[in-house]
């Protein structure tokens, strides 16, 4: 069974309330069907940097969050893990604001995570970072982990 890195976007879509703005449903009905439909497919996996994040903000939604969390797998944030953070940042394959995202990306690169699945278009999901992000991972002997949204994931299912 393949593992899926799951970043933080996807599990706050997964619990927020309804949104009103009509793109926003639309990922966060996405996400939905991808949960009852495929989570089974895949070892779902996180890191401590995703119980981090998703325990931060309001205490009732980030108990929703840490309870769809719980039963995944926490892997290990290693020392290769940040310095590749590091070397990404430093390459440009992400501005330093997203110190954060760069450590899911070496994160799942480090662990050879095939997939990470994501909300977050401005800095993971963004086909305009992926080939500094892959030539980085691929300096460092690792191979970028598909980096994509659940939209994504369930159009590469059978």
């Amino acid at each position: 069974m393949e593992c899926v890195y799951i970043e933080t976007t996807f599990v706050s879509y997964l619990t927020a309330r309804a949104s009103r703005d009509v793109v926003i449903a639309g990922h966060q009905q996405v996400t939905h069907d991808w949960w009852k439909r495929h989570r089974n497919n895949y070892e779902l996996c996180v890191s401590e940097l995703v119980l981090d994040e998703a325990g931060a903000g309001d205490s009732q939604t980030a108990q929703e969050r840490l309870l769809i969390l719980q039963p995944m797998v926490v892997i290990e944030t290693t020392t290769e893990a940040f310095e590749l953070a590091g070397e990404l940042l430093r390459a440009g394959a992400l501005p330093q604001k997203a110190a954060g995202d760069a450590l899911h990306i070496a994160v799942a690169a480090t662990m050879r995570i095939p997939y990470l699945l994501t909300w977050n278009c401005r800095h993971l999901a963004n086909a305009n970072m992926r080939a500094v992000i892959e030539a980085v991972c691929v300096a460092k002997g690792l191979k970028a982990p598909i980096i994509c949204t659940p939209e994504e994931l369930l159009e590469s299912m059978p």
